[in-house]
């Protein structure tokens, strides 16, 4: 779809709607809060009525930003969720591709037949059912796109919380603007936001200053007892038992970035995280240049995500059998092996 077809549609449904629920992606990030925050004082601020949905909780490091607390979770409010998607008359899906991302949320939003709108820079989105959409892949984040719909209403919508809100999508989903980055409107955009939003010092220390003790000893712990670098790849991988997470009490967001790390060394060109939860193994994915995380992700572990940045996940709940799967498919990949 393309953008003027997508400000058609949507101009449609503002002008025929007035109740709108929005939903993010289990496990949220700084870009599916972010832009979710952001669309809904836009939405607020043109006349309709908005409630948030979020599948679990988020991390406590996002907790600070501009209308979180408006927020509805669904593991501890399940009826208040259910019923804002019920009595909604649209519904829009911000930074997921898939209803399936949405977890807990997929049944719900499922059994309705009102308009949903889609915004998402993921690949291969799943349009079935969509009324509209505005999906680019190009883009830095879910957030990038919501700044370029606000100011397509005008600069009045980017008020000091709405632009906040957004610099943190953009700025998470880039790793403070290392990656993903594929032209120069993202630093344009970056740029108006900084001029509207809290100040860059306190956005910057509230996401990236906010480390419990815990967190930092898992991060310690992480790098310096659980890295395994590959001595014929140029791979890392850190792997995580839900004994060892508990074990520095473990909190939603306390793994964010580390996957990051081994991606610092001049010799790997991916890196991966595997953590085990209560019915998965869940495995992130990063890489340097044009190595492609996302094909691997969804082509052995189900999941997707961009060229650099992907997860996936098995239900195959043992870690060893996992690592084992992993590293068996690697010399499918003869880019990743080790050069001196």
């Amino acid at each position: 779809m393309q953008t003027e077809q997508f400000y058609e549609q949507f101009d449609a449904i503002l002008l025929t709607l007035k109740r709108f629920a929005l939903a993010c992606h289990v496990n949220p990030d700084g870009d599916a809060i972010g832009s979710m925050l952001a669309m809904a004082e836009f939405l607020r601020l043109k006349g309709h009525e908005v409630k948030m949905v979020c599948p679990n909780t988020f991390p406590e490091f996002l907790a600070w930003m501009p209308g979180a607390n408006d927020i509805l979770v669904f593991e501890r409010e399940d009826e208040a969720c259910k019923a804002a998607i019920a009595e909604a008359e649209a519904i829009m899906m911000l930074d997921f591709n898939n209803l399936a991302r949405s977890a807990v949320l997929h049944n719900e939003i499922g059994k309705t037949r009102c308009p949903r709108i889609l915004v998402d820079h993921h690949i291969d989105p799943d349009l079935e059912h969509i009324t509209c959409y505005y999906s680019e892949t190009h883009v830095s984040s879910a957030s990038e796109i919501v700044t370029e719909i606000v100011l397509h209403y005008g600069e009045q919508y980017l008020t000091e919380s709405v632009a906040t809100n957004l610099f943190v999508g953009i700025m998470t989903d880039t790793g403070c603007f290392s990656h993903s980055i594929y032209h120069p409107r993202t630093f344009e955009l970056a740029g108006k936001l900084v001029g509207k939003s809290m100040p860059y010092n306190y956005i910057h220390r509230m996401i990236y200053d906010s480390f419990t003790e815990n967190r930092l000893r898992l991060l310690a712990y992480a790098i310096g007892h659980k890295m395994e670098v590959l001595p014929d790849y140029a791979v890392a991988i850190i792997s995580l038992t839900m004994k060892e997470l508990n074990r520095f009490n473990f909190q939603p967001g306390d793994t964010e970035g580390i996957v990051n790390f081994p991606l610092s060394m001049k010799k790997i060109k991916m890196a991966v995280l595997v953590t085990e939860r209560q019915d998965q193994i869940r495995l992130s994915f990063r890489s340097k240049d044009s190595f492609s995380v996302n094909d691997l992700a969804s082509k052995h572990f189900k999941g997707g995500g961009h060229t650099n940045a992907a997860g996936g996940s098995t239900t195959v709940i043992n870690m060893k059998t996992t690592i084992k799967r992993l590293k068996a498919i690697l010399p499918e990949y003869e880019e990743l092996r080790y050069d001196e």
